[in-house]
């Protein structure tokens, strides 16, 4: 009997990285391999501890040749790859649609040429765009409002167009804010964590009232898994933390957890086009039995304890 072989785009990534080691922990009998272009945001170090156990890839999703050959030798696709920083995406948008979009399109190709069991697209809150009460359905409209957003809602519509048309069973996730382990410190949670230790400003966008549903990145790679193997085909889940926060009230958790003074953090001037609140509803996802493990306070600690003990890696991300 073959084992599940399982391939995981951007795997060397934030969010994909931990998903690997979750794979490694529940299910050590899969194959694992990990395709990644190693950008900036794709750092080999997320996988350090696992390289023994997986087969690692450096490549691109948009290379045709190269994803081809590992779509037809695999069972399962978990799709991470994509450019995800708002703030890059707004300066220049270019890579964003090539990777998000263009790459799925690749990969979407390959799977109607070569059929696989399932193929889980990874996407985001974001596609939803802000929502003032209440919380975001699977079945709302899309409404992006920054290029990131936009590229990646062209993504999960396309995917879709090739489950409806070519029968690519395709299953989406759209996740709320995750933090945790391996985050590059270009993102709000890491960059403050590491400002402060560093007792350098924390730049906070305009009042920093801004609402964010905060996910640890276990739960989150929790819900994938679960999705994975018990999910539909043709469906979308969200999958939120239900800790709804201020930005101005995170902000300050993590100057309380190291100790550091509330006169490090700077009110810079808004980004363009950014949402006030996102919220999700997570019936879908419950229905299937998954529930959050770890409380926000409790998982915050152990993140910027995290950060803490391992400077070696984000270090020489901030040169």
């Amino acid at each position: 009997m073959i084992n599940m072989r399982l391939l995981i785009t951007g795997g060397a990534g934030f969010i994909g990285s931990n998903f690997v080691k979750h794979i490694i922990r529940k299910h050590p009998d899969y194959e694992i391999t990990v395709l990644d272009k190693l950008t900036y945001a794709g750092n080999k170090n997320n996988l350090k501890e696992d390289m023994k156990k997986i087969k690692f890839i450096k490549g691109d999703v948009c290379d045709k040749k190269i994803v081809g050959k590992l779509v037809k030798k695999s069972d399962i696709i978990v799709h991470f790859a994509a450019e995800t920083h708002v703030d890059r995406s707004i300066i220049d948008a270019g890579s964003f649609v090539l990777t998000d979009v263009f790459g799925t399109y690749q990969l979407m190709e390959a799977c109607k040429k070569f059929g696989i069991e399932k193929f889980v697209h990874i996407s985001t809150d974001e596609i939803y765009g802000q929502i003032a009460r209440g919380s975001f359905r699977e079945t709302d409209k899309l409404e992006p409002r920054n290029p990131y957003s936009a590229s990646k809602a062209g993504a999960e519509l396309l995917a879709k167009s090739f489950y409806i048309t070519h029968d690519v069973p395709v299953i989406i996730t759209r996740s709320s804010n995750n933090f945790g382990p391996y985050q590059h410190p270009e993102k709000m949670m890491p960059l403050f964590i590491t400002n402060a230790m560093q007792n350098k400003k924390l730049p906070l966008y305009g009042d920093g009232k801004n609402i964010r549903d905060w996910l640890h990145v276990t739960d989150n790679c929790s819900a994938i898994d679960l999705v994975m193997h018990e999910g539909k085909t043709g469906e979308i889940y969200n999958i939120g933390g239900d800790n709804e926060r201020m930005n101005i009230e995170v902000t300050r958790l993590i100057l309380k957890f190291l100790g550091k003074p509330e006169s490090l953090i700077e009110f810079v001037k808004d980004r363009p086009g950014h949402d006030l609140r996102y919220s999700l509803d997570n019936t879908k996802i419950k229905k299937l039995g998954w529930r959050t493990e770890l409380k926000f306070e409790e998982a915050l600690k152990q993140t910027v304890e995290w950060y803490k003990e391992n400077s070696w890696w984000w270090k020489p991300l901030k040169l």
